[in-house]
């Protein structure tokens, strides 16, 4: 058994994995491995991202799903059929992609851009159009972005339309090539969420290539690590990755602070939360003079913190993250951290304050954990 076939996990039971490589290879012309006897196992409707350093073949193996790169040695299935068997324009036209700078074609508006796969396989016009408008609001754009053209949106609105273009055609399976590498890391991190939540609903198959850990182990139910050489090093859940690196190079790529983003994956479900000292702008005179003070809206959002005494403007503190009850411990701990007054502020779904998290009982909640 070869290390790749060690780590690569059984698809879950009762159902047949999506995609599969047996003993896949790419090698060029110099000789030197892409890939290098690839075993693995793509689940149905999740999530499997593909990550590692430059030149490692995560794109390459990508590639080969859709047959865009011809493997030098193996097999690559699709539902239990071999790609190499099928027509490659149509094996492409059945996958959605989405490439790292949106693709789109500079001269066709946002729903001719939308629309061009269905079109392509020989649905009317008018068809596709609607299909195209229904796919804009899936992805969260204004339907009035319709009639505009690539040019006239942001990085952001770009690679929205292009996750819609690659869902056109109701595909099973979504190619993700780096689709949010080229944009600010706000809307970075949007665009993870706004994958994920479109997961929650549509539950496809995604192969999603990055070379940021951070994201990986965000958006992915699985974990594929490519080492230098094509070598698939691990294969797990972020949570395994993050806490049992097989390697010292997956340990290395992972970062020494996995241990803090492992806390991503463990609940702060029961958290103790202490009682929150809080007043709006017009309650302001009658508030303690000691201690932090949170200040709120009249709604009960907190707004920021005043600072022992200061109580006579309401030019709050700000910084620090929120904290929503039943999140993460990672999340909690982020918020203490990160507070003014050395205490994170919880809120409800609603956005309502509904204590204070100290970062002491994260920590214990954790020992507790490990312990256990």
């Amino acid at each position: 058994m070869t290390e790749a076939q060690s780590v690569a996990p059984q698809a879950s039971p009762g159902s047949s994995p999506m995609v599969q490589f047996r003993n896949v290879s790419k090698s060029y012309a110099s000789g030197q491995p892409a890939v290098h006897d690839l075993n693995l196992e793509i689940d149905r409707g999740a999530i499997t991202v593909f990550v590692g350093p430059s030149g490692c073949g995560k794109t390459t193996s990508l590639r080969m799903i859709n047959r865009m790169v011809e493997p030098t040695e193996g097999t690559v299935l699709v539902d239990g059929q071999d790609v190499s068997a099928q027509p490659a324009a149509a094996l492409r036209r059945s996958m959605g992609y989405v490439l790292q700078s949106s693709g789109l074609l500079p001269h066709r508006s946002v729903l001719d851009n939308i629309a061009t796969v269905p079109r392509l396989n020989g649905v009317p016009r008018r068809q596709a159009r609607i299909r195209a408008e229904e796919l804009l609001a899936v992805v969260g754009l204004s339907p009035a972005l319709g009639k505009r053209y690539p040019a006239q949106l942001s990085g952001g609105q770009q690679q929205r339309v292009g996750v819609a273009r690659a869902l056109a055609a109701d595909p099973p399976i979504l190619l993700m090539d780096e689709p949010f590498s080229a944009v600010d890391p706000v809307v970075r991190a949007e665009l993870q969420q706004e994958l994920l939540r479109l997961q929650q609903e549509l539950a496809k198959t995604i192969v999603f290539v990055t070379h940021d850990i951070d994201e990986a182990t965000v958006i992915g139910d699985k974990v594929a690590v490519f080492a230098t050489g094509g070598r698939l090093a691990q294969y797990a859940p972020p949570e395994e990755l993050l806490r049992a690196p097989v390697d010292d190079f997956v340990a290395g790529f992972v970062g020494r602070d996995r241990g803090f983003r492992s806390l991503s994956f463990a609940s702060a479900r029961d958290l103790p939360l202490q009682p929150a000292v809080t007043a709006t702008a017009g309650t302001l005179e009658s508030a303690p003079a000691e201690g932090w003070l949170l200040i709120t809206d009249d709604g009960g959002a907190p707004l920021g913190w005043l600072p022992p005494g200061q109580r006579t403007s309401t030019a709050a503190v700000t910084g620090g993250s929120l904290f929503t009850v039943g999140s993460s411990l990672r999340q909690a701990l982020d918020a203490a951290l990160s507070s003014p007054s050395g205490q994170g502020v919880a809120v409800d779904a609603t956005g309502r304050v509904a204590g204070l998290v100290d970062a002491g009982e994260v920590l214990q909640r954790l020992d507790a954990e490990r312990r256990g």
